[in-house]
């Protein structure tokens, strides 16, 4: 085997399985030299960092944490991919991270990687955890037998890196280990067999490793995707050969565990030794508490509840000081620039849509800093398996409790979160289901709108409010409608077996602050380049379509009528010829101040009618009123629906747009009494009849809570999924459920009397 020209990186490949400290490996070799990607065409994260080994440049890309190379889905295919070198070459060192205290379950992958043809190196990880676990190895006869070097390692305290470095280093180039296959003489004829007829009428035949897990990929990945191997001839070959190995004894795909565990066993004879009874550990000692029935569960809700907590309440002043400076930047950009489109596309568009992204920002990294720690310390294994009893019933797994609670606070962070989670399946249904998690901003809608709408009536001597039970309805709402929606999925779209839950408990240690801020960093970084940058071209679009066509004679118009209706006002004009007598004095200092004052209140309402006017004209105005016909239903007029739309950024914007609407302007928020006095009053244009009421309210707010309106919720499951059909399907689905809830809740309320 050649090694790399001088001038290209090497390349060097971390394999190995979830918690053997491959990612603590992959930071103490690669520093602050670390990129954050995606591999083509999936949603796995890629992991890349680069080093300085022998004088040379090396590029090492961290694989996801596998426990075998046999691909069941499009994620774990990944590995397999890049290790064969699919869509480029292969990389010139694989570097197999084993961990020392269980090196019979970490050696049947590496029983898989040695059979690739690539050099390897195995990095044996937590040797001082073997050691006080009670165990002895023989790291020399282990490499005797697997014929690799290997080198001890304590990655987490950097112990073994320099040994580490030059054993990668002298492994460049160098031949690929010459191991013997572990399965018995009948499947090695077959797989001899189909590489032969696979070479019939093809440019190359296909590579030994790849036609055994043909052979062994009963029903899974390799099977059913992978266009270039849907030979039909190929592929009867591949079941008639599968026949033929079941009839001998060797069924597939069970006699790949049975192979080589019984390899694993022999290369193990001698190797380690159990010095002494294995003692109580702390982990074991926190684990009778922490996996308790009660006490775990009690320690998990206390744990979740700061978790909560810090997402909900510890990231709003970040929010609100990033709220006030992105204002306070607008105002500053409105006054050095003219009066115009240049200035509100800027202010409105740009700066606005910026601030909307980086707004998500605190609650992101909180989270994630959490999910890390708890990840580096072990707990969240423990936190997976106990819900698991919980989330099973709608055919989810534990891993998707923390997540679907993290949307509570926001869908974005939420969704992110969701990488933790293996099964690709589980991984879908969590994602589609956690915008029905009522979020912050959420809230602000229910606040105004349960405010202004609905009574204050109290019972159980004060406890029990009728404000406090609308508003846990409407989380209940979307929680019940979660439950249902996971259901339906699972039985349809993502049909399959709910995977068995089998998570290793890796023991308990304190996290490593390097891999808890690369974390939080990368995630961080990652929603700001991908998901972000779609925010603010929304956010933009949206400005373009409140702004557009911009006739100045709608400007005109408003000045006219405004004219007219100050000439037929008996206040106004005696206010004016007030303002034109003149007095002397202390009062006429008081009459000047008083004029002041009634020009400026004319002047802001005058600004408020135009800027209502233009958005009745704009675009989004006359998209409202064409679906006026389709809102009217749910008791909507179209200056309901019409801030609907403008809310799609974010939901709390619809706050906002009403003000504008009704000629408050919009620097209003949810405590607005004005505003709220205003939706009270406000009438339909053809009858002195109320536009807003009870039933009304509950239909908006019902229609929130079950709605996607949000683009960053969108753009960012367009990240995770890697795909814009699942992100349109969320939007569909949950657009219908809003629509029928908003319709079923008005309905039933004007039957029970409005």
């Amino acid at each position: 085997m050649s090694a790399p020209e001088d001038d290209k990186p090497i390349t060097v490949a971390l394999l190995g399985n979830p918690n053997t400290g491959k990612s603590t490996l992959f930071n103490a070799l690669c520093g602050v030299r670390q990129r954050v990607g995606n591999f083509p065409g999936v949603t796995v994260e890629k992991h890349t960092g680069s080093v300085e080994i022998g004088g040379r440049t090396w590029e090492v890309i961290d694989l996801p944490g596998t426990y075998s190379l046999a691909p069941r889905s499009p994620d774990e295919m990944v590995a397999v991919d890049l290790l064969l070198g699919g869509g480029g070459a292969p990389p010139d060192v694989i570097l197999c991270i084993a961990d020392a205290s269980n090196l019979a379950r970490n050696l049947y992958l590496v029983s898989q990687v040695l059979e690739l043809g690539r050099p390897v190196v195995i990095a044996l990880n937590k040797t001082d955890l073997a050691t006080e676990h009670g165990l002895r190895l023989d790291v020399g006869l282990l490499c005797e037998r697997l014929r690799v070097p290997l080198v001890a390692t304590q990655a987490h305290r950097q112990l073994g890196l320099e040994e580490l470095k030059q054993a990668l280093n002298a492994a460049v180039g160098d031949r690929a280990p010459q191991v013997a296959s572990p399965f018995p003489e009948a499947f090695r004829r077959e797989v001899t067999a189909l590489v032969q007829e696979s070479g019939r009428g093809r440019a190359a035949p296909l590579p030994r490793y790849l036609a055994e897990r043909l052979l062994l990929d009963v029903g899974g990945y390799l099977e059913q995707a992978q266009s270039p191997l849907a030979d039909p001839a190929l592929l009867a070959s591949i079941r008639t050969a599968r026949s033929r190995l079941a009839a001998a004894g060797c069924p597939a795909p069970g006699v790949e565990a049975i192979s080589r565990y019984e390899w694993v066993a022999s290369v193990l004879d001698g190797v380690v030794t159990q010095t002494h009874r294995r003692p109580t550990t702390h982990s074991d000692r926190l684990d009778a508490v922490l996996m308790h029935k009660f006490w775990g569960t009690l320690i998990f809700a206390l744990l979740m509840a700061i978790v909560f907590q810090a997402i909900f309440i510890g990231a709003a002043p970040l929010m609100d000081a990033l709220d006030h400076a992105f204002g306070a930047l607008g105002n500053l950009v409105a006054g050095a620039l003219p009066a115009g489109m240049l200035q509100s596309l800027v202010v409105d568009g740009v700066i606005a849509g910026v601030g909307g992204v980086l707004v998500f920002l605190p609650q992101i990294l909180i989270l994630f800093a959490f999910i890390s720690l708890l990840e580096e310390c072990g707990y969240m294994a423990r936190a997976a398996y106990l819900m698991d009893r919980v989330m099973v019933r709608i055919g989810l797994s534990g891993k998707s409790f923390i997540p679907l609670l993290s949307s509570f606070a926001c869908a974005v962070p939420g969704i992110m979160a969701t990488r933790a989670i293996e099964d690709r399946r589980d991984r879908l249904v969590t994602i589609l289901i956690a915008p029905l998690m009522s979020c912050s901003a959420r809230l602000q809608v229910y606040t105004l709108l349960i405010a202004a709408f609905i009574p204050d009536y109290r019972y159980a001597g004060g406890w029990v409010r009728l404000q406090g039970i609308t508003l846990f309805a409407l989380y209940l709402a979307g929680i019940v409608a979660a439950i249902v929606v996971a259901w339906v999925l699972r039985r349809t779209l993502l049909r399959g077996q709910t995977p068995s839950f089998v998570m290793e408990l890796p023991g308990y240690q304190l996290p490593s602050v390097q891999n808890v801020v690369s974390r939080v960093g990368g995630a961080g970084w990652s929603f700001l380049r991908q998901a972000g940058t779609l925010i603010v071209a929304v956010a933009i679009i949206v400005w373009a379509a409140a702004y557009f066509p911009r006739d100045p004679q709608v400007e005109q118009d408003v000045r006219n009528r405004y004219a007219a209706t100050l000439r037929q006002s008996d206040a106004p004009s005696a206010a004016i010829a007030q303002a034109e007598s003149p007095v002397g004095g202390e009062d006429a200092g008081r009459d000047t101040e008083s004029r002041g004052q009634d020009r400026t209140a004319l002047k802001q309402q005058l600004a408020n009618e135009i800027a209502a006017a233009y958005i009745e004209d704009s675009y989004l105005g006359r998209t409202g009123k064409l679906i006026a016909p389709l809102v009217r239903p749910l008791g909507w007029d179209w200056r309901i629906g019409c801030a609907v739309i403008a809310s799609f950024p974010a939901r709390e914007v619809v706050i906002g747009t009403l003000g504008v609407i009704y000629q408050l302007g919009s620097d209003h928020d949810a405590a607005s009494v004005s505003l709220r006095e205003t939706l009270r009053a406000a009438t339909w244009p053809d009858s002195q009849r109320r536009v807003f009421n009870v039933p009304v309210a509950l239909s908006i707010m019902v229609f929130f809570a079950l709605c996607a309106q949000c683009a960053a919720t969108l753009a960012v499951m367009r990240r995770e999924t890697n795909s814009w059909r699942w992100p349109a399907l969320t939007f569909v689905y949950m657009t219908g459920l809003a629509y029928v809830g908003a319709w079923v809740t008005y309905r039933v309320g004007m039957w029970l009397g409005g």
